[in-house]
């Protein structure tokens, strides 16, 4: 075999257990594997965990938050400044700081990935393009799902319904849009999923980004994805002004999303740092309702969103910390809670991507994380290093320790 790792600590295991590869495949988990093997971790009672998902990202848009700075730190001031920067970047420009991002994402243990690639004519296709070049060019790190997203609307910026069917010709993955900024919001969300269907492609939608629950749209993005059978392929981001809702009429909302089986990525960083601006005490936490979407049987992801830009101007690429965040924002403290947050960066995040093969199992792709956690039930507050990142069975990463005592 190629690869062999012995005393390793996974999901869903009590007991250490050895885990082989051969070529990019697992092909066996057992308690002890005895073989010749062309490296040989001893992981030592550490934590091995299935690759970490960045299931929410913009590429094209990290590091510019010192060009033109977010200085209300409004979603409005947000969107309109971005806008002002965006014809602005070139090719290089955006290499430059999307490779930046994704070297981040892979050092700290995601090998997978959707990122948002913009394009409106004032700035055209050179942000879409470049990520669509940066996805082949880093493919053996990793694998990457490039959204078609028109950050400026469809139909109130002059050419972008024609630009959709362009970005799907050239090989966007995911279909994605916007309601809330644009109009009307329900024909917007229409020609979201006609295009889809016509490329049969899954559908990702910025949704509901407020800290109030005026003029949402999820309801009709449900009924939409049941009467089109898009079950399970639909999935939105952000989905703030959920938690504006009455409990009761909350509660009926998520029964829906639970039955279109819509997948929601929560984005703490960026939504605690625009949302509730407006509130002048007992500011809210304005992020999604986490904990009443599981519990409701909605499946629940966490993920990054921006990196250093005009709507989240911080960010290490490390979903960790996003999920560090996540913990006490969220209430995902607790002894029941602590234990779901894990699968929020990895098996809900596959699931939400509809990525086949996921997982520390024989037959699936080798994407694994060594960490240096000795707990699986902690390993998530205890913010580990990345001992080892392996892609389709190959150490990509590897982190050489060096420990001094001072006492």
């Amino acid at each position: 075999m190629d690869l062999l790792i012995k005393n390793a600590r996974i999901p869903d295991h009590d007991a250490t257990v050895d885990v082989a590869v051969e070529g990019d495949r697992i092909t066996a988990v057992e308690s002890s594997i005895d073989a010749e093997s062309t490296r040989t971790i001893d992981a030592g009672g550490k934590v091995l965990i299935p690759a970490l998902i960045e299931s929410h990202i913009h590429l094209d848009k990290a590091f510019i938050m010192d060009r033109l700075p977010n200085k209300s730190g409004t979603l409005k001031e947000a969107i309109a400044g971005t806008a002002k920067l965006k014809p602005t970047f070139t090719k290089e420009d955006v290499v430059e700081r999307a490779t930046a991002a994704l070297k981040m994402l892979v050092r700290n243990g995601s090998t997978i990935m959707r990122t948002h690639a913009e394009f409106d004519k004032a700035q055209g296709f050179t942000g879409f393009e470049t990520v669509m070049e940066l996805k082949d060019r880093f493919k053996d790190i990793m694998d990457v799902q490039v959204v078609a997203f028109p950050q400026e609307g469809i139909f109130k910026s002059e050419g972008v319904e024609q630009m959709m069917s362009e970005a799907m010709d050239a090989g966007a993955d995911v279909v994605g849009g916007i309601p809330y900024n644009d109009a009307p919001a329900d024909e917007h969300i229409d020609f979201v999923f006609k295009l889809a269907e016509k490329y049969g492609k899954p559908i990702d939608f910025h949704q509901d980004f407020k800290d109030d629950a005026d003029n949402m749209t999820i309801e009709y993005i449900c009924d939409k994805t049941i009467a089109d059978g898009y079950q399970g392929r639909v999935s939105v981001g952000h989905l703030t002004a959920l938690a504006a809702v009455e409990p009761a009429e909350r509660d009926r909302i998520i029964a829906k999303m639970a039955e279109a089986q819509i997948s929601v990525m929560c984005l703490p960083a960026t939504d605690l740092h625009l949302g509730a601006r407006n509130d002048a005490y007992n500011m809210r936490r304005a992020v999604t309702p986490v904990r009443a979407l599981r519990d409701g049987g909605v499946n629940v992801c966490l993920a990054t969103n921006n990196i250093r830009n005009l709507f989240t101007p911080y960010g290490t690429g490390d979903l960790f910390q996003v999920a560090a965040l996540a913990i006490p924002v969220c209430h995902l403290g607790g002894a029941d809670d602590l234990p779901t947050v894990l699968p929020m960066m990895t098996d809900n995040a596959a699931k939400a991507l509809g990525i086949e093969n996921y997982g520390i199992a024989a037959g699936n792709q080798a994407d694994m994380v060594l960490l240096d956690s000795d707990s699986i039930a902690t390993c998530v507050i205890d913010i580990p290093e990345r001992l080892f990142v392996i892609k389709r069975g190959r150490v990509i990463v590897e982190t050489k320790k060096e420990i001094v005592t001072a006492f």
